[in-house]
């Protein structure tokens, strides 16, 4: 079972990051539009090839670290987003909203994945 939702959590952000770099590419090519970009594409890629790193990692600690890499990088594109939206850089800003809500679906997902993996860390011990 753990499998199976590890695969599909995966491939969740797998298929985030590739929102992601079709949403970068639609960023107008202007001096903010590409610094945008630059930041979104490299905070937005992160997370899939961090869980994935995670799913391998060397102990609970490391696997505890990996996990909140990539919840770091989701909060800091869920920025990037609110940002986009606000200097209505894409045009209308409802095509921005759903991955806003992916953004933030993922964020919980990780952040209950950290605790847990905490909580079990601590009563390992």
């Amino acid at each position: 079972m753990m499998k199976g939702k590890t695969f599909d959590l995966q491939d969740r952000l797998v298929d985030y990051s590739v929102r992601i770099i079709r949403l970068s590419e639609s960023l107008p090519d202007t001096k903010s539009g590409r610094h945008i970009a630059i930041q979104i594409l490299r905070s937005g890629t992160s997370p899939a090839p961090n869980y994935g790193e995670g799913q391998s990692a060397e102990s609970r600690m490391d696997f505890i670290h990996k996990l909140k890499i990539a919840l770091k990088e989701l909060r800091e594109t869920e920025i990037w987003l609110k940002v986009i939206m606000k200097a209505g850089l894409i045009q209308p800003s409802d095509l921005v909203m759903p991955l806003l809500k992916e953004t933030d679906e993922l964020i919980s997902i990780l952040f209950t994945s950290v605790q847990t993996a905490r909580e079990n860390e601590q009563n390992k011990e």
